[in-house]
């Protein structure tokens, strides 16, 4: 009778370990039931690649680049990888019915959500830009609470990412948003992880930290704030545009591969510049993102933020693969985001 009960209990922790493998990334130890040697294993998570994904995802040239690593251990490796991560043709209702899954984690504000159709989108990135003083750093820090929130109160129970390039995160102000939510101020400042980026290549090497931490546990949202600020500094003039547009474009890749591996949703600030030409005498300078189209096409949905009377602040939908062009506005309060008080 003992007998028959353990190997029912062996079972259920199975099944149960086989649903979770399913429900999340397979971490890159699978790789060794499929022949792969522990030391190779080993060389490829020094490298960064920590899930099976991760390598999946990898072009042939990059896994070659790690050292230690044969042709014909490269192509064995991919091979194995290949049969864990499907990465041929699906149809379009289980692609719909995996969209189901997706979490929407709410921006604190009922107004801008409703524009959002229920708030930031896990598993691909959005990109926020928008002038100084326009409500930025103030979003991400409400993100920060709100991601920790339970699923039916617009949550994604899970913990937030922040990599701070402009030195302008504020733990004190998850405390007071915190507050407002009616969660511990305590939980909520130890479910962020947080880093300061010093330059753009310190900025690429903590997403390789990210990668391994999230194998560990479960994240819901991945802040960079900002994106673009390093690389304004790092590189300078016309000469050296070539080079920033490749270091930012292998950069965003890392980013979108992180939300394609954990569904983590991504959000990255961006800052803007005065675009002087001739018609700028007449209507004043307008007002782009910078980045270029690498940054474009690397974001899935562009909000822009623009200030409005007091501490009212108006976003704007540019471009998603989903959402039609709308506006909303919000306030800044103590609080963080929040619907505008009339």
């Amino acid at each position: 009778m003992a007998a028959q009960q353990q190997r029912r209990q062996k079972m259920v922790e199975e099944e149960q370990e086989i649903e979770d493998m399913q429900h999340g990334p397979f971490p890159i130890e699978q790789l060794q039931a499929s022949g792969i040697a522990a030391l190779d294993v080993k060389k490829l998570k020094d490298a960064g690649l920590c899930t099976v994904e991760s390598v999946a995802y990898s072009p042939r040239k990059g896994l070659l680049q790690i050292k230690g690593l044969s042709e014909a251990k490269v192509d064995k490796i991919i091979e194995a990888a290949s049969k864990l991560v499907p990465l041929g043709f699906t149809s379009a209702s289980q692609l719909h019915a995996q969209s189901l899954e997706i979490i929407q984690i709410t921006s604190g504000s009922s107004e801008l959500d409703k524009i959002l159709e229920g708030g930031i989108e896990t598993g691909s990135i959005t990109e926020i830009y928008g002038e100084f003083r326009s409500g930025k750093t103030q979003l991400c820090h409400t993100l920060c609470v709100t991601c920790q929130l339970p699923l039916d109160q617009g949550g994604g129970e899970g913990k937030a990412m922040y990599i701070d390039a402009e030195g302008t995160f504020r733990p004190q102000r998850l405390l007071q948003i915190a507050d407002r939510f009616g969660l511990n101020g305590a939980d909520v400042l130890e479910n962020v992880a947080y880093a300061r980026a010093y330059n753009t290549d310190h900025q690429s090497r903590l997403l390789l930290e990210a990668a391994s931490m999230m194998v560990e546990t479960r994240f819901a949202l991945m802040i960079v704030d900002s994106a673009t600020a390093l690389y304004r500094t790092d590189f300078s003039g016309r000469g050296e545009l070539s080079a920033r547009q490749m270091h930012l474009a292998k950069f965003l890749r890392s980013l979108q591969k992180l939300a394609d591996e954990f569904g983590v949703a991504v959000v990255i600030t961006n800052q803007v510049v005065a675009q002087v030409d001739g018609s700028a005498i007449f209507a004043g300078p307008q007002i782009k993102p910078i980045g270029g189209n690498i940054m474009a096409h690397a974001s899935t949905t562009r909000l822009a933020l623009r200030k409005g009377r007091g501490e009212e602040r108006i976003c704007k939908v540019i471009s998603s693969p989903c959402l039609a062009e709308a506006e909303a506005r919000f306030q800044i309060s103590s609080e963080g985001v929040t619907d505008v008080k009339d």
